[in-house]
């Protein structure tokens, strides 16, 4: 299986997996990129994975459908170009010969799902979060909740260590910047660092992550650790208890890094 990731527009990912003959892709928001991508390879386009409803995420799906030979899969609570077959959380869905768990993660979105393979051939697992993680950081609330949040966060959080994270964005320098802002004194979150600057110097994507580095060093996954806990007080010590609980450091962490820059 060959995974990669397809830039589109200013920062996004569309990502395309591959057996050497077909192909499905994750949130096709431009076709074109897709388009290109198959044709050079000879690819035959087998599945469309959705995880949300933005644009970004599904503008490539109609002009895609003319050469899709194979369905088109999405969240069941989410406006989407139809025909769609409709998923939800404990959900499973096969497309060349893998088999995706889907996970329900409501927060950037309220009907989010994520799709997660446990067993790839030759390869560590995948996951496809859309805009739910991000390397160092998360998605915006934009319809759901700290707590929806939080709580998808854990879920993918619980997910096996080696596990790539395909998120839908190359948010990764301006995420590490906020964290080190939160977490000065985390080495392996300057180690990252230091790597992904590398990695963009050389115009090469830092994605896909893997899921046990994001829990070393992703604010946002490590919202029970005193350090998270100390940051988020020292900003908001008017909001935040003694003992705030992982979701008020979630929603404190949150708001800090809306206004980030």
């Amino acid at each position: 299986m060959t995974l990669t990731p397809v830039p589109a527009f200013d920062d996004n990912y569309l990502w395309l997996l591959d057996n050497g003959h077909e192909a499905l892709v994750v949130d096709p928001g431009d076709a074109a990129p897709v388009l290109a991508a198959l044709d050079a390879r000879g690819l035959t386009l087998a599945g469309i994975l959705l995880t949300h409803h933005h644009g970004d995420h599904v503008g490539g799906v109609d002009a895609l459908r003319p050469h899709l030979q194979g369905p088109v899969y999405g969240p069941v609570h989410e406006k989407l170009p139809e025909p769609v077959q409709r998923l939800e959380g404990g959900d499973n869905v096969t497309l060349l010969g893998l088999q995706f768990a889907v996970m329900a993660v409501p927060g950037h979105t309220a009907g989010h799902i994520a799709y997660f393979a446990a067993e790839v051939p030759e390869g560590d697992p995948l996951l496809f979060c859309g805009d739910t993680l991000f390397s160092g950081g998360c998605g915006r609330l934009f319809e759901g909740t700290p707590a929806q949040m939080h709580a998808s966060l854990q879920s993918l959080a619980a997910l096996p260590p080696g596990t790539r994270v395909c998120c839908a964005h190359e948010y990764t320098l301006s995420n590490l910047r906020f964290a080190r802002e939160v977490d000065p004194g985390n080495a392996a979150l300057a180690d990252y660092t230091a790597w992904c600057e590398a990695q963009r110097a050389a115009r090469r994507p830092t994605l896909p992550a893997r899921l046990g580095t994001e829990t070393r060093i992703n604010p946002f996954l490590r919202c029970t650790e005193p350090a998270l806990r100390e940051a988020a007080r020292r900003h908001a010590p008017l909001k935040l208890p003694a003992a705030p609980s992982p979701v008020d450091v979630f929603a404190t962490l949150r708001e800090w890094k809306n206004g980030f820059r």
